[in-house]
């Protein structure tokens, strides 16, 4: 499709592009073409222990300063997001549960299943984190971009670790056969390797999932979140953050008003979670999504939609009628793309395109409502 050719096209980069989930940053080289992108803002994610200072670099280098910065028609901002991805959620380890040392394979070996025999896969693993040295990095790193989200954070039942690398050489030659723009990937992620039998068990992965959710709730910030064959398990777990704080009926909200202390109660209490959250890539049924956007949810949850996950193969029904499902205003789109420049910028347009033609929006006014929803996310 072509990249925002003619009068609609105009007008929609006019409007302006919000990428709300992208990675750029796995491909460091890309870094610089995201001076000449024509989307407005790169929301960029960040996964695991070698991209966390990556992000913080790159959106110094493009930074966001201010919420009115994102109506200026100039070059790309960056957005950052600091999280941890769920893939590699076993390079964690949660210290609070220890009152000694635990080595490296203990470790591993209760994390994983199943157990694993293979010595040499876990020989090739790092020493896990402390899960409080990573919260507290994230912290400041949140404390320094007043505006960043926590992400990319969730569940995954379906992936499996890739088996250890035989040579730095070969695993070389795997980046540039399949990373799609020809550079180097920044270390840490599969690198082409074949994956090996072991997943994180489901329990550990809610364990760092939810240290991560509970730092959003206290910095009051927006998280992406990844979900893949865990749609339910992610909003029971949301579910029990937000126990005791669901919504009001609208009938039960206006008693309350005429009490006089509804807004008072409600803005003083601390809330135990996240303010805004967006499932990223939605690749869910549409009966979850009606769990969602439940009028009783206390969190406001988007639903963002990308090209390269969402549309990559010819069925896609699903994914069409989750689109026409989601309110107007808690739709978003995003590349989920590791490279920056011209393709992202056609990822995005596209999915805009895509977007328009489900719900029937003219070009520009979809684009207006896209971009209006992106500001309230990130914003509140």
């Amino acid at each position: 499709m072509a990249q925002g050719v003619g009068e609609d096209g105009d007008e929609v980069w006019e409007v302006g592009l919000f990428d709300a989930h992208c990675h750029p940053t796995d491909i460091m080289a890309s870094i610089k073409d995201i001076a000449s992108m024509k989307a407005r803002v790169l929301t960029v994610m960040s996964t695991r222990a070698q991209d966390q200072i990556l992000v913080e670099n790159t959106a110094s280098q493009y930074p966001a300063e201010s919420d009115t910065d994102f109506s200026i028609a100039r070059g790309p901002l960056v957005v950052p997001a600091f999280g941890w991805h769920p893939w590699m959620s076993h390079q964690l380890i949660d210290d609070r549960r220890y009152n000694d040392q635990v080595d490296s394979a203990q470790h591993y070996q209760s994390v994983l299943s199943p157990v694993p025999e293979d010595m040499e896969l876990i020989r090739a693993l790092p020493p896990p984190i402390p899960l409080g040295h990573y919260l507290n990095e994230t912290r400041a790193r949140l404390d320094k971009f007043p505006l960043a989200l926590v992400g990319e954070v969730g569940l995954d039942r379906a992936f499996r670790l890739p088996e250890a690398a035989e040579t730095e050489s070969s695993c070389q030659g795997a980046r540039q056969e399949t990373n799609g723009c020809g550079m180097h990937h920044t270390a840490g992620a599969r690198e082409g390797r074949p994956l090996s039998p072991y997943r994180v068990s489901m329990e550990h992965q809610k364990t760092i999932l939810l240290a991560q959710l509970e730092l959003a709730a206290e910095m009051k910030r927006p998280v992406s979140l990844h979900s893949v064959q865990t749609h339910g398990v992610v909003f029971e777990l949301l579910q029990s953050m937000w126990k005791g704080h669901e919504k009001p009926s609208k009938s039960a909200m206006r008693k309350q008003q005429q009490q006089h202390d509804f807004h008072e109660f409600n803005s003083a209490r601390p809330l135990p979670y996240p303010p805004r959250i967006c499932m990223h890539s939605y690749s869910g049924p549409p009966d979850a999504v009606k769990q969602f956007i439940n009028p009783k949810v206390p969190t406001e949850v988007y639903f963002s939609f990308s090209i390269a996950i969402n549309f990559s193969n010819p069925s896609s029904e699903r994914v069409t009628n989750v689109i026409r499902l989601v309110p107007d205003d808690r739709i978003l789109i995003e590349s989920d793309l590791h490279c920056a420049g011209e393709t992202m910028d056609r990822l995005l347009y596209d999915i805009v395109v895509k977007i328009c033609e489900i719900r029937g929006w003219p070009m520009k006014d979809g684009a207006e409502q896209l971009k209006k929803n992106w500001l309230r996310f990130v914003l509140g």
